[in-house]
């Protein structure tokens, strides 16, 4: 009996009468001769009412104790989904993270995953249940305390179980009908995208597209896994995520579309000495708060001076632990001042096609001076171009570059059911 492993985000599951459809889709599913394995989310904005419930408790909530209570709104969830399946005449089994064999590190709040051990869910499966699996949260191999995922973390518990399960397929569920050139919201006139290279995927969700998380993509391609992105909402096909096979199609389209990111801040170090192990020692310290930096950019030193600029992107929610950290470091770090912006915002252009095809550098960077939009930042990798713009351009620079490269679409098709795109 083919395996289906299925993940339903919050905006899916947002109320009562959410939860009903959901359950019928998840029966349907069964009657059709699946196997099923359920990973849910918390119920609409549960995550984010539990987050400022304990900031109104106190501002420095322990972290133990912040994983126990985010972990709450998956557990209700995966409790109401499989009442609503008893409902319907069904049998179905709900599990924590830990219950299923999510193993994680220790990390709490971001946590990642190093095993996944599923007996519970394979002996549920075979005794005719549908299983009903808590998403984003595991439990530590070494302090045996209950672990959060961090953001697009039932994502990654619904690959890494597919995988654990030898699944044929995981349906990744949200509130668009699948994966679009764009995000919709911006661009009304985005198209869905049909079918997408993992490879096309990991650099879409990396520089910011929100239907699927960077680190879900990462663990479907390390197992060679088909992720199938669809609507709770409709049941239009969807878009298929899919291994990397051989030789390119040549009929597959250059760009496979454009993603947008405005969480990151820009931090630029004045003056930093243009010696040997400067930007070794800057970059050391970030390391050192376990900051992660996207983009770098350091400028060609003044003659006169032997000194330079470096200038780097950064997650906002790190910004100013790390300017904290450089300004303490300035006597040995040896800069003159730093200059810290969080309204800027991220574009990138991502496709295969980039590797064999000239001018899409060209076409980008004339669409963005067509608009009138100046570049601060830019990045590359063999099949994405990324630059840095205002924050309050980012919008305009996205429909721009989409235009640019004839992704419009006069379909009418970008539907987003739920309000938020995921």
């Amino acid at each position: 009996m083919p395996l289906v492993v299925q993940k339903y985000g919050g905006s899916s599951l947002a109320d009562a009468e959410s939860i009903k459809r959901v359950a019928r889709r998840i029966v349907d599913t069964r009657k059709a001769g699946n196997q099923v394995c359920v990973v849910v989310s918390a119920m609409g904005d549960t995550t984010d009412e539990l987050l400022e419930l304990a900031d109104a408790v106190t501002p420095s909530a322990p972290e133990r104790e912040l994983d126990m209570l985010l972990t709450a709104g998956e557990r209700m969830s995966m409790a109401l989904v499989s009442m609503a399946i008893a409902n319907l005449g069904d049998s179905a089994m709900s599990f924590t993270g830990s219950q299923a064999g999510v193993i994680t590190d220790d990390v709490h709040g971001k946590a990642r995953i190093i095993d996944v051990t599923p007996g519970r869910i394979t002996e549920a499966l075979a005794d005719g249940h549908i299983v009903i699996v808590a998403g984003f949260q595991g439990v530590s191999q070494n302090t045996k305390e209950i672990t959060t995922l961090g953001r697009g973390g039932s994502d990654t518990t619904a690959v890494a179980l597919a995988a654990a399960l030898d699944a044929d397929v995981c349906e990744i569920y949200t509130d668009v009908d699948g994966i679009f050139t764009a995000d919709p919201r911006i661009v009304p006139s985005a198209h869905k995208i049909d079918q997408i290279s993992n490879e096309e995927m990991q650099e879409m969700a990396a520089s910011g597209a929100k239907v699927l998380m960077l680190r879900c993509v990462e663990y479907a391609r390390r197992f060679n896994l088909p992720i199938h992105v669809r609507s709770s909402f409709s049941y239009r096909e969807g878009t298929w995520v899919h291994p990397a096979e051989g030789e390119e199609d040549v009929e597959a389209p250059i760009i496979a579309g454009v993603a947008h990111d405005r969480s990151e801040a820009k931090i630029t170090v004045v003056g930093v000495k243009d010696t040997p192990g400067s930007a070794a020692a800057i970059f050391n310290l970030i390391s050192a708060q376990q900051v992660n930096i996207d983009m770098i950019v350091q400028n060609v030193s003044a003659v006169a001076t032997g000194r330079t600029d470096v200038s780097f992107t950064l997650p906002k929610t790190d910004g100013q632990r790390a300017v904290q950290a450089l300004q303490d470091a300035k006597g040995d770090l040896g800069f003159e001042s730093l200059q810290y912006d969080d309204q800027i915002g991220k574009v990138s252009l991502v496709g295969s096609g980039m590797r064999s095809h000239p001018g899409v550098s060209a076409t980008l960077f004339q669409a963005l001076a067509d608009a009138g939009i100046n570049i601060e930042m830019i990045s590359t990798s063999e099949i994405r171009v990324s630059v840095v713009t205002k924050g309050d351009l980012l919008d305009d620079a996205v429909r721009a570059i989409h235009t640019a490269f004839g992704l419009d679409s006069a379909d009418g098709e970008a539907v987003v059911y739920g309000g938020t795109g995921r």
